[in-house]
């Protein structure tokens, strides 16, 4: 049974497959979240953004996980960006569970250039603990591999460096 669980919110893919080499490479468990609101399409593009600029969250689907959240080792929270913020549905993850997080790390992934790093500041409000790792990844561009890497690396260190 894995000591990691990638858990992550997806509306086009990108954080799905970002999250799911990540959880390859960490041999770690893997987890969707949903919220169950319409997001395809213009029309939810348009609401997700809203939703991120207002902060608002509606309640996640329940999820299954192998234990609960906070006998985790670590948990990486995956999301993508939403008009500069994580997403409404990782919002409300962290809402819900960010103080049970023994340790956290953080995947973001972003459609434009900016790097978007400040969401990892945004992300802690809800996670006394900090995170321990965090990276920002946009799918196709020249660093991804390189970044992806880096935070694999990081990774694995703060856990090579954790006592059980």
């Amino acid at each position: 049974m894995s000591d990691v669980l990638c858990i992550y919110y997806s509306r086009t893919g990108n954080t799905r497959s970002a999250m799911a080499e990540i959880a390859q490479a960490l041999d770690a468990e893997l987890v969707e979240l949903q919220d169950g609101v319409a997001r395809g399409g213009a029309r939810g593009w348009l609401r997700c953004g809203m939703d991120a600029m207002r902060r608002t969250t509606k309640p996640i689907k329940p999820f299954e996980t192998a234990r609960p959240v906070k006998e985790y080792r670590l948990v990486i929270v995956g999301s993508p960006v939403w008009a500069g913020r994580c997403s409404a549905v990782t919002r409300d993850f962290l809402k819900r569970y960010g103080k049970e997080l023994r340790n956290a790390a953080y995947v973001v992934t972003r459609g434009s250039e900016n790097r978007s790093e400040e969401v990892f500041e945004q992300m802690d409000l809800y996670v006394p603990a900090g995170h321990q790792a965090a990276v920002s990844l946009r799918r196709g561009s020249v660093g991804y591999a390189f970044w992806q890497e880096e935070f694999l690396r990081q990774t694995r260190d703060f856990l090579n460096g954790q006592k059980k």
